[in-house]
């Protein structure tokens, strides 16, 4: 018997080892760095102990006592986790009925799953799709007084939803903080707090003896500890025994955001983040990009830590509605944009040959020149395209980023009734406009690109998502069209993609393939139809600057020749 191992405060120590075993071990343990040498620090994991305990049957290695008796305990208890979710994952099985949901509601099948999965493991990653009820799913596990109290958090436009989700489907009391400051509450079985306002709760959170924490769109903390809100999710799971964490799309650029996100669910459970880069990633300038989506995905869900259905899941009672997608070109119109050639040359030349602090600079103000100045030049051709829609009878979503290119569309559009729900917008603002489109007083509903995650309702008499302008994200977009493409709807969603020839709109519409790869594979990775996109080497902005100044090379070569160009729109393509 040769070589150690001990176990102490969540990490597997290995020391020791000869030559040809330590070969055998990183081999099968991928995570060390390479060319390192023993003593090897590994992270615990739900499936590392049986990892090692296999490990050691063919190579046998000193075990401290409590190394021994940890991996004993873990085996065990991973044997029997595995062999309960295989039960629930069953086709064949029929999940209990939730208890403590009121009638006459109740949750469907695939949610009642849902909510059995989470009470067996204590831990979720519920990503199923747009529409499919996770809130639902979420309220069933604890309607019968299972994890409480709970504490709910959610983006700030959310608070009055989730309220009024919970005394719609339980009986459950509940308190929704506002505030930020703390101060002395009442005892209650679910708390609901913002994202916003929950580091100022930290210190109470003992007060509070929270069981379970719900992370409504969860892909808020993909910044991790790097943001404030991260930092308080953090003291929040501390507390905690059972954490689930809500969204259809936990990644809105790269596949390492993953890690992160799942930290907060299964802490561990992919290892340390430099473990996590070794075993998934490659990297890609200053991103990490999972080499094989479809390979984490299903590891993740194997785990039992992440959950997903679409609406091809034969157990979803109630599919999507249908969704078509509309590309439409649009016009440029120079008449709206003032574009400083000289500008942008030198931002796309610094990008390109910049050092590195120069190089990020200048792609940050480049990519807000164009996106705005793309924005702009398209805005009176989106206004007309939208007045046809609601002309035809229609309410419309209206998908922008920039208050110059708002500005231009609620001008053109001064005729007709049109309400914000952008990062502008206060809380109550935001409430009177979902709730003046819901009332048919308001033909058209602007909303940031970034902002309506989650809301709901829309579903109810709106089938039209208009993208007036792109995001660099597919996830995003995705989010936007889930506003009306969701359970209740039910006529066919139309999804317009508005582009033009010129700025940023090409160069996204190429890039926005690799970040669909990430997340499709995560997501979906039993499926067969997956996107495969060519591996792109170069980052979003670099390709962006050689895109600029091949076209300020061209706009020049054509004012030399005096040559006048001619943009006709182009007829509508559905996919």
């Amino acid at each position: 018997m040769t070589g150690l191992i001990d176990f102490d405060e969540g990490y597997w120590t290995i020391s020791d080892l000869p030559g040809h075993v330590s070969m055998r071990f990183k081999n099968m343990f991928s995570g060390i760095p390479f060319g390192s040498v023993p003593p090897y620090k590994l992270r615990d994991a739900p499936d590392r102990a049986y990892d090692i305990q296999w490990f050691t049957s063919r190579y046998p290695i000193a075990m401290t006592k409590a190394a021994k008796t940890h991996l004993d305990a873990s085996v065990a208890r991973y044997i029997l986790s595995q062999d309960r979710l295989a039960t629930l994952m069953n086709a064949d099985y029929v999940p209990r009925i939730a208890q403590g949901i009121k009638d006459p509601e109740s949750a469907d099948p695939h949610q009642n799953r849902a909510a059995e999965l989470f009470r067996s493991t204590g831990r979720l990653l519920l990503l199923d799709d747009v529409g499919l009820g996770k809130t639902v799913s979420a309220l069933a596990s604890i309607a019968d007084g299972w994890g409480l109290p709970a504490v709910i958090v959610v983006q700030p436009h959310l608070a009055d939803q989730w309220q009024d989700s919970i005394n719609r489907f339980t009986d459950l009391t509940v308190c929704q903080i506002k505030k930020r400051k703390p101060h002395d509450l009442d005892p209650h079985d679910v708390y609901i707090f913002r994202y916003t306002n929950l580091s100022g709760w930290v210190d109470m959170l003992p007060q509070i003896k929270p069981v379970t924490a719900i992370f409504d769109e969860i892909q808020e903390l993909r910044h991790g500890g790097k943001a404030e809100k991260g930092r308080a999710a953090d003291a929040l799971v501390a507390t905690v025994e059972n954490r689930i964490g809500l969204t259809a799309t936990p990644i809105y650029n790269y596949g390492d955001e993953m890690f992160t996100v799942t930290e907060y669910i299964a802490p561990g459970s992919l290892g340390t983040r430099e473990e996590f880069h070794i075993n998934w990633c490659r990297n890609s300038g200053t991103h990490w990009i999972v080499k094989d989506p479809e390979a984490l995905g299903s590891y993740l869900q194997e785990q039992g830590i992440t959950l997903r259905r679409t609406e091809d899941d034969p157990e979803v009672g109630q599919a999507l509605p249908q969704l078509r997608r509309a590309l439409f070109q649009v016009a440029w119109n120079d008449g709206d944009v003032e574009t400083d050639r000289d500008l942008q040359r030198r931002l796309a030349q610094r990008i390109l040959t910049g050092s590195f602090t120069e190089r990020g600079q200048a792609a940050r103000e480049l990519d807000i020149l164009l996106r705005q100045e793309t924005g702009i030049a398209k805005a009176r051709a989106v206004a007309a395209y939208v007045r046809n829609l609601v002309v035809s009878g229609e309410q419309v979503i209206l998908g922008g980023w920039h208050r110059a290119v708002y500005d231009i569309w609620t001008e053109a559009l001064s005729d007709l009734r049109v309400v914000m729900f952008t990062g502008t917008e206060s809380q109550k603002q935001k409430k009177e406009a979902r709730a003046a489109i819901l009332n048919q007083q308001a033909d058209v509903i602007i909303i940031s690109l970034r902002s309506g995650a989650g809301l709901d309702g829309l579903q109810d008499c709106i089938a039209h998502v208009v993208f007036g302008e792109l995001d660099w994200s597919p996830e995003v977009h995705k989010q936007l069209i889930g506003r009306a493409r969701r359970r209740g709807q039910i006529r066919e969603v139309t999804a317009h993609y508005l582009w033009t020839d010129g700025g940023s709109d090409p160069v996204i519409m190429s890039m926005l393939g690799l970040k669909a790869s990430q997340a499709n594979g995560i997501l979906n990775p039993y499926k067969e139809d997956i996107i495969q996109v060519a591996t792109v080497d170069e980052g979003r902005m670099r390709t962006l600057a050689r895109d600029v100044l091949g076209s300020l090379e061209r706009d020049d070569r054509q004012l030399f020749s005096g040559d006048e160009i001619e943009i006709e729109d182009a007829d509508i393509e559905w996919i």
